[in-house]
């Protein structure tokens, strides 16, 4: 890459690293934050599935958007709506204020991932995407890495500070995006013109679309039950306190970032992403499983930090397959997935809610039945023969 390339990047993981440093923040002081309003594990659900059905709705419009009016323009707007979402949580007394807070934050992520995907697929040629998106998903697992330790650390001081701490970095993220950024130089396929919204609803079911996208589902809807009932997962079945929900996903964090940029480039030359997923949900879905079994806390450790290393692992190979096969459709290839994404973000925490009312095991039992679903479809997953991977 250019030194101008390596800038462009850094501005970019930058800002990422910012906005998901935010989400991390709030992690550890959930289970508090439930606890006060009486909240159970089904509202939790709904709760978490409201940014996912909002993200959903939004994604595809999203996706053209970041197509016809620029990459710039959308990170920087969904920054600002993410810093608005956070504020608004950590004001929030009511319910019904805390769901239009979560809808906010849909809004927010399905702006923000699709333009920073395309944006990069821009600046980089097909050698140098893997790593460069790789080293995007490890932005996004270092702001999880230091999120929930700040957040631990600040909610000494109050349950809400780290919902004001997080939206003030959306805005410090929006204000760095908007004075150092420049919209990237697209070349333009004349020959093959943007999609219309039945056009790409078609698309996604084509061979060459459709198990990747579908596998984003499983991967979302295993990470998304894992991960929106861990907090209380813990606190009901092992007392954990805030610090130490914050030490295990700080450290799933660091595991995870570190296989992304010490592994994540290297097994993708050495077997290809659909190699690397593949392996990855095997793993993802055994440690899901064996999420229910263990019972000494450093046993929880081990598992909850390489659980983060299969799920780390997937997303990037499937978003640089993606973008490999995408030509001049990054933009769509962005919105679609962050519109699978969201679908499994909205079944993921729905049904692990209902399922955590009824037993704090069920919904990991069933978060492993659908990723070892996803581990037979992606064992049929062939790489198509008219595109050089």
């Amino acid at each position: 890459m250019s030194k101008k390339q390596h800038v462009t990047l850094a501005i970019l993981l930058s800002n990422l690293f910012i906005a998901f440093l935010g989400i991390g923040l709030v992690i550890p002081v959930l289970p508090t934050l439930m606890n006060e309003l009486h909240i159970s594990g089904s509202v939790v659900g709904f709760m978490v599935a409201a940014f996912a059905i909002t993200q959903l709705i939004v994604s595809p419009i999203a996706g053209k958007l970041v197509d016809r009016i620029g990459r710039k323009v959308m990170i920087v707007a969904g920054l600002f709506i993410f810093g608005l979402s956070e504020l608004l949580f950590g004001l929030g007394r009511s319910v019904e204020v805390l769901f239009i807070s979560r809808m906010l934050g849909g809004i927010s992520a399905a702006f923000i991932m699709p333009a920073v995907t395309a944006y990069i697929a821009d600046i980089t040629t097909m050698a140098q995407r893997p790593k460069a998106l790789g080293y995007m998903s490890a932005a996004i697992s270092t702001g999880f890495i230091i999120g929930p330790g700040l957040g631990g650390f600040l909610a000494e001081y109050g349950t809400r500070i780290p919902f004001y701490a997080a939206g003030v970095l959306g805005f410090i993220a929006a204000l760095l995006s908007l004075s150092f950024l420049k919209e990237p130089t697209r070349v333009e396929d004349k020959e093959e013109a943007t999609p219309s919204m039945l056009g790409s609803v078609k698309r996604v079911f084509t061979p060459l679309y459709f198990i990747p996208f579908i596998l984003i589902f499983v991967l979302s809807f295993g990470l998304a039950a894992f991960e929106s009932l861990f907090s209380l997962f813990v606190d009901h079945k092992f007392a954990f306190t805030p610090t130490d929900i914050a030490i295990i996903i700080t450290g799933s964090g660091i595991i995870g970032a570190l296989a992304q940029l010490m592994l994540f480039d290297w097994l993708t030359k050495k077997m290809g992403e659909i190699n690397v997923i593949r392996y990855s949900l095997i793993l993802s879905a055994v440690l899901t499983f064996a999420m229910t079994i263990v019972s000494h806390y450093f046993a929880i450790l081990f598992v909850t930090f390489f659980i983060f290393v299969g799920f780390d692992l997937i997303r990037p190979a499937i978003t640089s397959y993606l973008s490999k096969i995408a030509g001049n459709e990054q933009g769509f290839v962005g919105g679609m997935n962050s519109m699978f994404t969201s679908l499994g973000n909205i079944f993921g925490p729905i049904l692990g809610g209902k399922l955590f009312d009824i037993d704090l095991n069920y919904p990991y039992y069933f978060a492993t039945i659908v990723l070892a679903l996803g581990v037979i479809l992606a064992m049929f997953w062939r790489k198509p023969k008219h595109i050089e991977l």
